[in-house]
């Protein structure tokens, strides 16, 4: 049902290649589709929304007005849920805050003998856009996720887009844009609404960036925009790596490779442990278990094409694996995780010992469950108050700077034969 290698085979190498390898299910096809969306949306705006909203939502709408969720409709959606899940979603909001807070840059500026100034300005985004995924599919966490670091950055106005097939909606969702303090909950969704976000309609504001998941017409659309409105990242599918010394009860690491293989056919869950006895525990496990879980056919086709359990010579031998596979989750499950802690290079998020399962960082251990997936850890990170600011360079030369600075510039900028640039430096620096 899932593979077992081992780094002693001498054609390991070329088998992990084919284990972590994956290509995008983006088709021409798709491609075309989301064109053709995206067009109508620039060129119609809100008669195409409400088009494609009948269409593929079976949604019908006479204005856009219509798709708006009023504020206290999400008040009331929050105020109506159980109260272990108000108070889970709190519990969540809170820590998620809290951790993000940490990641608020200031401003700086320096000043030259010369009296020139020199800086940086950290200016956050006057309007976010967040794609949240409808119908079945429930992701109140993703609203958390995305929604709390855009207003601890200072976002102005934060629109979110969720798409309500015959006009259900999911009320954990509604209830998790309260407590995240969106500003705009809009009901549409798909390439369209991220079509609407990126060029702005009659109804619908433009943002400055769209961040958020979504299925594959919605990440080719976000593909397509980029340019027009800044992304977050085009997300591959879930992944999951387990350095593991073989000290953790097995039937932990099976679980928690079934966490992310429970997302769908494509994630990949994976074992590096240099144990082979605890190896074939976990397999045991894996068997035992997998029977009890409700998504089992998921899981289980996750793990026969995509999953691994892998011998390794030692932790060494499992670490120089993990930083070639760049994982977006990462789990240390070893007695001393500080002790390698340094030696790992790409991971979009590290979980160290056995007790730090990757689903607390998912829900509610207050980092950002989005992170960069199919090995784009090596250049990537995860999403953060960052992700909502933009940087402006000060510079404010005094008199005797501009003089200073003016003739080195003239010589450069001659050489790069641009006589305007030198000359505009030179005016300042002929002052007397």
């Amino acid at each position: 049902m899932i593979k077992i290698l081992s780094t002693h085979n001498p054609d390991f190498d070329l088998q992990l290649s084919s284990l972590i390898s994956w290509e995008s299910s983006e088709s021409e096809e798709i491609s075309q589709s989301v064109k053709k969306i995206i067009d109508n949306v620039k060129h119609s705006g809100d008669k195409s929304i409400l088009e494609y909203t009948m269409k593929f939502d079976s949604l019908k709408a006479e204005s856009v007005s219509e798709l708006f969720v009023p504020k206290k409709r999400l008040k009331e959606s929050f105020e109506n849920l159980e109260k272990k899940q108000k108070d889970a979603l709190s519990f969540a909001a809170a820590r998620i805050k809290s951790y993000h807070q940490n990641q608020v840059q200031e401003s700086w500026t320096y000043k030259e003998e010369d009296g020139t100034v020199l800086g940086q300005r950290i200016i956050p985004l006057e309007r976010a856009g967040l794609y949240v995924p409808g119908g079945k599919a429930a992701y109140p966490s993703s609203v958390l996720m995305n929604a709390i670091p855009a207003k601890v950055a200072g976002v102005e106005e934060l629109i979110m887009v969720v798409p309500s097939p015959k006009g259900v909606i999911n009320e954990l969702v509604l209830a998790a844009a309260y407590v995240a303090e969106v500003d705009i909950v809009i009901t549409i969704g798909g390439a369209q609404a991220i079509a609407a976000l990126a060029y702005g309609t009659e109804s619908i504001p433009k943002v400055d960036k769209i961040v958020g998941p979504g299925n594959i017409y919605v990440a080719t659309a976000k593909r397509q925009v980029f340019g027009q409105v800044g992304i977050d990242m085009i997300a591959g599918p879930s992944e999951i790596l387990i350095i593991c010394d073989g000290r953790t009860n097995p039937d932990w690491i099976a679980m928690d490779l079934f966490s992310q293989a429970e997302h769908d056919e494509n994630s990949q869950a994976i074992l590096l442990c240099p144990s082979k006895d605890f190896i074939q525990e976990v397999e045991k496990s894996i068997a035992k278990l997998l029977p009890t879980m409700e998504r089992e056919q998921i899981i289980r086709t996750s793990l026969k094409n995509k999953g691994a359990l892998i011998l390794t010579k030692d932790i060494d031998d499992a670490i120089k694996i993990s930083n070639i596979i760049a994982p977006e989750h990462l789990e240390l499950s070893i007695e001393d995780p500080e002790s390698i802690i340094d030696d790992i290079k790409h991971a979009g998020a590290i979980f160290m010992g056995k007790y730090s399962s990757e689903a607390l960082g998912d829900y509610c251990a207050g980092t950002n469950h989005v992170l960069p997936t199919s090995s784009t850890a090596r250049f990537s990170s995860p999403l953060g108050v960052y992700d909502f600011t933009k940087r402006s360079s000060i510079v404010m030369a005094s008199k005797e700077g501009a003089k200073k600075l003016g003739n080195t510039a003239s010589i450069l900028a001659f050489g790069e034969g641009l006589q305007a640039h030198a000359k505009s430096a030179l005016y300042r620096s002929d002052i007397d």
